[in-house]
């Protein structure tokens, strides 16, 4: 794949979804969160989105429906899809790629309360999409510790990825302390 000279350059914030062409490259940064890439390799196009929640909670009332809202896994899939609905392929030819769902905040482990499983409820939300929706999912780096820096190039579908696992730092600065 030929890299553009100047390629357009998106970060997503949480709640963002962007959908593009080959001369596009995506990032983001994620804890808890999970980002799911999709790439049409004949086409040349592809997306990302970047949630924060398995799905909305108590805000959805009977016969009252926001707007969709990136923020949720189920609502940001949707919002991609049309996005991809555009293109005119079908959703089984693109690549799907997982990334996120790292506990954040491992010492709270010990009492297992809602925050602490957030990455895991979001891992299992993206998994669930995933099967609902009839894609393959070709590469995925999911939970454990720590934060991940992602950057999906759409020109080539290539994902780049730093995990950035919080235990082991900390482990290493007691160590060095030690010393």
């Amino acid at each position: 794949m030929i890299r553009p000279l100047h390629p357009v350059e998106i970060f997503l914030q949480p709640g963002d979804h962007y959908f593009a062409d080959r001369d596009t490259r995506i990032r983001t940064v994620l804890g808890s969160c999970v980002s799911m890439t999709f790439w049409h390799p004949q086409l040349l196009v592809g997306g990302m989105c970047h949630y924060m929640l398995p799905e909305r909670g108590s805000e959805r009332r009977e016969g009252d429906w926001p707007a969709p809202d990136g923020r949720y896994a189920d609502e940001a899939i949707g919002l991609l899809l049309e996005k991809m609905d555009v293109v005119g392929a079908r959703h089984k030819e693109y690549h799907v790629k997982l990334f996120g769902g790292g506990n954040m905040f491992p010492e709270t482990n010990k009492n297992m309360n809602m925050m602490s499983q957030i990455g895991t409820r979001n891992v299992q939300a993206a998994r669930q999409l995933i099967e609902q929706h009839g894609f393959t999912c070709v590469a995925e780096h999911l939970g454990g510790i720590g934060h991940r820096n992602v950057i999906f190039e759409v020109w080539s579908g290539e994902v780049w990825l730093r995990h950035c696992d919080m235990l082991s730092i900390a482990e290493e600065a007691i160590d060095r302390s030690l010393r």
